[in-house]
């Protein structure tokens, strides 16, 4: 039960014990009004033996007020009924007459007075104007203004009492007492998680009540909020799996969602809106180097907003293998080739390097045998000329 309902009730018993205990009557006043209490047995015409006393929030201990005396908030009419012309919030107490009748015998008149005051219409503020199942959603606020007692706030579904239950309908209340007037001001906000399968457009409404007979709830403007089912999250599957296929081969994108009913599928290319009719399936036969780029599917529901899935790549590729990377520049085949050129340069500057080493150890040898060769070339000429020698001594002796 909430707490302002609880302190109605409250309220309510304690008049009823009240009555019971004195024997007298509950009387309830509007707050402005003029209240009138008559006392039984008292002669309606002087002379007249008869004494009202009253206990209320204007007066610390009980106040007597005889035939001959009044103030201007209370009066002794000439019939011995008492008067109060206009009652307040302080006037609210105990009223009691004793008056002895023409007979002599005395009558005691009791009365346990309250006063109340009906606030303007109750309004819903801050409506939301969307639900979300599965979630919690703030409906709204409903709030009266210048109410006494406080009384109670109510809220409703569909026209049946919305019962709090602190999972699926929560509701905070609070209260404020203007420290002049001393009327209330009672706000209760509504949250609720709609379940899944309910009403699209529910009804909601908010109720006042004071808790006094025959004084009817006062009821605020419906609302009627609609209630969006989240769409569950979308799968964009590609065949050939990994979006990579060889030229003129055939891709397929598959849009897959299962919110009912089913929603639109619209079909994006690198951020543009293909010009197809809705479909969950995106054929793309013969592929060519046009038909390359980042593929996804929006699906748009009248009563669930979009949604678009995660983006996927489609390349083409000689051997309708995995690929280069998206954003790689040459991808594999640039980087085999760089890979084996520098094998290549490796392989030719380590043949450069050994010729030079052969090269420099062979320049020894060579030198070694120019010598030899030299030598012969002295010893021919030395014989030669030895021969020559020898012939000129020769003839030198047979000379005359």
């Amino acid at each position: 039960m909430m707490p302002t309902e609880t302190a109605a009730g409250a309220w309510a018993l304690v008049l009823v014990l009240w009555g019971a205990l004195v024997g007298g009557q509950n009387i309830t006043a509007r707050i402005g009004e003029p209240l009138v209490l008559s006392c039984k047995g008292a002669p309606k015409k002087p002379p007249q033996q008869l004494e009202w006393k009253l206990n209320t929030g204007r007066t610390e201990a009980w106040k007597i007020l005889s035939p001959q005396g009044g103030d201007s908030v209370a009066r002794i009419l000439p019939n011995g009924s008492l008067l109060l012309p206009a009652i307040g919030i302080v006037d609210e107490g105990t009223f009691r007459c004793r008056a002895m009748n023409r007979h002599g015998k005395e009558i005691k008149s009791n009365y346990r007075v309250r006063v109340y005051q009906i606030p303007g219409k109750p309004e819903i503020v801050d409506a939301a104007s969307e639900l979300t199942v599965g979630v919690p959603n703030k409906v709204g606020t409903c709030v009266s203004k210048g109410s006494y007692p406080a009384g109670t706030l109510s809220w409703h579904l569909d026209g049946k009492p919305l019962i709090p239950d602190e999972k699926r309908t929560i509701v905070k209340e609070e209260s404020r007492r203007n420290p002049e007037t001393g009327l209330f001001t009672l706000e209760s906000e509504l949250t609720v998680t709609p379940a899944p399968g309910g009403a699209a457009h529910p009804t909601f409404s908010c109720s006042f009540s004071l808790g006094l007979a025959r004084r009817r709830p006062l009821n605020t403007a419906p609302i009627q909020p609609h209630v969006r089912e989240p769409l569950e999250r979308i799968q964009l599957l590609v065949e050939p799996e990994g979006g990579i296929v060889a030229p003129g081969g055939t891709v397929t994108l598959t849009c897959v969602i299962s919110t009912q009913p089913p929603p639109q599928i619209h079909w994006i290319k690198d951020g543009t809106p293909l010009p197809l009719a809705s479909s969950p399936v995106l054929l793309l036969p013969k592929v060519e180097h046009k038909d390359e780029g980042i593929y996804s599917c929006v699906a748009t529901h009248p009563s669930h907003g979009s949604q678009e899935s995660t983006p996927v790549s489609i390349s083409t590729s000689e051997t309708g293998k995995e690929g280069p990377a998206t954003g790689s520049v040459g991808g594999s085949g640039l980087g085999t080739l760089a890979l084996a050129l520098g094998i290549l340069g490796g392989l030719g500057i380590a043949t450069l390097l050994i010729g030079a080493i052969l090269w420099r150890k062979r320049q020894p040898r060579r030198e070694e045998r120019k010598v030899p060769e030299n030598q012969e070339d002295e010893e021919e000429r030395a014989e030669l000329n030895q021969s020559e020698d020898a012939e000129a001594r020769e003839n030198d002796a047979g000379g005359p």
